[in-house]
């Protein structure tokens, strides 16, 4: 039988693809260096993993509610307390099932059939596809290094029509890891909350930044929905947990969701994720963070040297998003002759979208220094440098 319209719709995660294909490779034998994949190479961190082998010991593991352990939803509001000087009602936290579960949700009960969601090209792929999954459709908005590849209130004007819902967007962003300030945010959600709009933040990448503190959306409205995660600072990733701030408003119709698409997020991870903001566990994991700092460095630098433009700076995240067209008119084509000629594994720019994609390819330092140096020193050899 032939696929639905929505599905025929719906793009694969083009970086998994490849990543298998690498996979594939070092089983035949390759050498394969990673830095296709948005995920720390750190194990979690040790209280993290001492509080899950704890819990398990006792045998009850059992199904929570819905929007997650109440001790929790209260530990997540005492964190944006200590690092933000927020006060986050807990009954306004919900637990997901991973920040990909939140996002679902969250466009579950945000899209009707044939609405328009205003995301950045490029951007975090997965959110086209659940707009889609919803009857919605995606506008994209062009951004570049011009804009800090991300979105201005000038955007928002020009793209926003009688159809559309909201604008989706992440600071740190994937691919790029530029960031937007309090001021630049808070203009953006003068400019859609003008219009009764929706904005959705995505802040999985907060904690990983440098040399920069960032702010929460939630300093300019609690009427914004934020998106967090402990999977990327957190090094939660196989963990499958997240959360997001939800406006009261929409809790009833989140909730609703939560019970009917997942149960419930992980009993263990949930656990597991008590100790997540404890000292000791912060203090690992701000170290991490000096690490991924340096390596950002080598990586930056020795790319530039190759011939890679870099306009703009990550700021947060891991990522490097590079202008590669010097070397090649088709990223996705160049990625698997690095993968397959070099062992480098690398992430095509058309995973995020259309602007520039062929021109531009996603880096990864979630690898140590001497990896990445490794890698760039095989870039040059098959660049014939």
């Amino acid at each position: 039988m032939a696929s639905t319209a929505r599905m025929r719709d719906i793009r694969p995660f083009y970086v998994m693809e490849l990543m298998n294909k690498a996979r594939q490779l070092e089983a035949a034998g390759a050498s394969v260096i990673h830095l296709e994949v948005g995920e720390p190479d750190f194990p979690t961190a040790e209280p993290i993993v001492a509080a899950a082998q704890n819990f398990l010991s006792h045998g009850h593991v059992h199904y929570t509610p819905s929007l997650g352990l109440p001790e929790l939803r209260s530990a997540i509001s005492d964190f944006y307390q200590a690092r933000y000087r927020l006060d986050i009602d807990p009954q306004t936290i919900v637990v997901t099932a991973g920040a990909s579960a939140a996002l679902l949700i969250v466009l579950g009960a945000l899209v009707s059939p044939g609405d328009e969601w205003l995301m950045p090209d490029p951007s975090y792929p997965c959110n086209r596809n659940f707009a889609r999954l919803f009857d919605g459709k995606v506008i994209p908005i062009p951004v570049d290094a011009a804009s800090n590849f991300q979105p201005c209130p000038a955007d928002i004007a020009k793209y926003w029509s009688p159809a559309t819902r909201g604008l989706m967007m992440a600071s740190p962003s994937n691919p790029t890891g530029t960031i937007l300030t309090q001021p630049q945010l808070a203009a953006l959600w003068r400019e859609v909350s003008a219009r009764q709009g929706h904005l959705v933040v995505d802040e999985i990448y907060h904690g990983l930044t440098y040399g920069v503190d960032l702010p929460s959306a939630l300093a300019i409205s609690k009427d914004i929905f934020v998106i967090n995660s402990f999977s990327k600072y957190f090094g939660m990733t196989g963990w499958r947990l997240g959360w997001m701030i939800v406006p009261e408003a929409h809790l009833r119709d989140v909730e609703k969701l939560a019970q009917n698409l997942f149960i419930c997020p992980s009993t263990i991870a949930q656990h597991a994720a008590l100790v997540a903001f404890a000292p000791e566990t912060l203090e690992i994991l701000e170290t991490r963070r000096t690490i991924f700092s340096q390596r950002r460095d080598v990586l930056v630098n020795g790319l530039r040297q190759i011939g890679f433009d870099i306009a703009t700076e990550p700021q947060g995240a891991f990522y490097v998003y590079a202008d590669c067209s010097r070397f090649t008119n088709n990223s996705a084509e160049f990625a698997d002759k690095l993968l397959t000629e070099a062992g480098v594994a690398t992430t095509a720019g058309k995973d995020f979208g259309t602007h520039r994609a062929n021109t531009h390819l996603r880096f990864a330092y979630t690898s140590d220094v001497a990896k990445l140096e490794e890698a760039l020193s095989r870039i040059k050899r098959f660049l014939g440098q």
